[in-house]
Parts: structure tokens; sequence; C-alpha cells
């Protein structure tokens, strides 16, 4: 069963809860977003088998008495199936997440969050990936820049490199990205859900 910490609205720590439970009352509670970069200027995008849609490199829930660097380095392991020292992950942000949805069985799943943006330069092979079919389908690297500028003009397309994981090695080949591809809920637009990320990969890497 997975606990969760949770947290007044000013970050204070109440104690722990059922993840669900979390989730069904509304509970604060932290989240990471995990990003890698290499040292080309480019972005790893996961493609979220469920949505279709390209979001964050890893992300996941900080498990009760887990750091945000442990939870880096965990939803690397579970998602992407790559070894990290997340020690060298740096902080960018920390944004709170309110969303309502309705589940498919009638249930509210209420999603009150510190999401914590981190970010970690990659420099291992294409090939160490191995990523997880029941929650990931491909991995794609794109130019930051690239995509920063496509999501100001809010339309177009970027060629990017979707590595896919067969049964004795990855495919690594290029393919059109376009803006609509990104996973960005209604009340959010691509700038302000990835642009703080890309601005900061750019920066590090110019």
């Amino acid at each position: 069963m997975e606990y969760l910490d949770i947290y007044d609205e000013q970050g204070n720590w109440l104690g722990k809860e059922k993840r669900s439970i979390v989730h069904r009352d509304a509970m604060w509670h932290k989240t990471v977003h995990c990003w890698l970069y290499d040292k080309s200027g480019n972005v790893f995008f996961q493609v979220r088998k469920e949505e279709g849609t390209l979001y964050t490199t890893a992300s996941g829930h900080i498990l009760a008495g887990e750091t945000i660097q442990e939870g880096f380095a965990r939803e690397m392991k579970e998602e992407l199936g790559i070894e990290i020292d997340a020690r060298d992950a740096i902080e960018v942000n920390v944004v709170p997440f309110i969303m309502d949805r309705i589940n498919q069985n009638g249930s509210v799943f209420r999603d009150r969050a510190f999401a914590n943006v981190y970010l970690d330069l990659y420099e291992g092979d294409y090939q160490d990936f191995e990523l997880d079919s029941n929650e990931v389908s491909a991995l794609v690297l794109v130019n930051a820049k690239e995509v920063y500028e496509m999501f100001l003009k809010k339309q177009g397309e970027v060629v990017g490199k979707v590595i896919t994981c067969q049964e004795n090695f990855n495919d690594v080949r290029e393919q059109v990205i376009r803006f609509s591809d990104f996973l960005v809920n209604p009340q959010e637009t691509a700038m302000g859900k990835y642009g703080m990320i890309l601005e900061k990969v750019i920066s590090m890497t110019e």
C-alpha cells in the first residue's frame, strides 16, 4: 500500500496518508517532474501510452519519507529503466498544481500537488533505456530552442529523434513532432507548462 506525505497549503508537513485517500480528499502532497537534457541543448520528452502525447521525461509521486532526489532516481528507474545519480539534479521550480477530474466509475480524482521540477544532464547511450511498456510508448529527443520557438507561435513542427524499445535493441529514428503532439490540459498553455524547463536547458547549453 502506497503512502504519501501530506501538507497544508503553505507546504507544512501534516503527516502521511494512503494515496487513494489523498486524491479522494484533495490533500496536498509532493510530486516530481523529472527532466533530462543533453549537452547539445536537446530535451527528452516521454510519450505517455494512455494519452499518446508528449509529457515530462518521467514523473510521479514522492512517497512518504522520500526526498525529491530519491523520487527522481526512482521514477527514472521505474519508467525509463536507467540508473541516475540524482544528487546532480537541479531544482528549476516548485509549482502548485490543482486539478479535479471525474473517473470512468463516477468517482472524483482531486489533485493538489506541489510539483517539484528537476533537471539533470544525460550522457548515457540511447540503448540503455528500458521503457516501462505499461506507461511509456517512446522517448522523444527535441531541440529545446526549436520547441520553445514553436510554443511561442502556438503552431508548427520540428524534427526530433524517437526512441522505442524493440525486443533486443532500441530503435532510434527521426520523426516530425507537431505542436499538437504535446500534452496540455484545458486550463494550461504549452509555454506555461513547459516553457521554464526549455528556457533552463537553453541557458545551460548555449
